[in-house]
């Protein structure tokens, strides 16, 4: 079985910054995606930042700016520095990541990131 590990959530004060981490391990398979969500109570889960192999990387308009992925899907680790937090940040965050040449798509677990005063 894939098994995505995350770390670096927390709580900080706004305007503060975290860095998440996310590895994965288990699967013989390479992923071309690797990324981040988020879901915030009430909320649907939505995308936060993703980058591939090839070097592409997408951003959410809320984060664009503040947040920056990076890593390998390829050596199946990713980060995301994710500065100027807001409170509207915060939220669950899972990595997520997928097999190349298939729809197989794994999750992480989700680390809370928490922005408040």
């Amino acid at each position: 079985q894939v098994q995505l590990v995350e770390s670096g959530g927390g709580m900080v004060q706004p305007g503060g910054s975290l860095r998440l981490s996310c590895a994965a391990s288990g699967s013989a398979f390479k992923f071309w995606s690797m990324g981040w969500y988020r879901q915030a109570p009430g909320k649907q889960r939505e995308l936060v930042a993703s980058t591939t192999s090839a070097g592409s990387t997408t951003y959410a308009d809320s984060v664009n700016g503040r947040f920056t992925i990076s890593g390998d899907p390829a050596k199946k680790s990713v980060y995301l520095q994710m500065n100027s937090l807001k409170p509207e940040d915060t939220a669950v965050y899972f990595c997520r990541a997928e097999v190349r040449r298939s729809t197989d798509v794994y999750w992480g677990q989700g680390t809370q990131v928490t922005v408040s005063s």
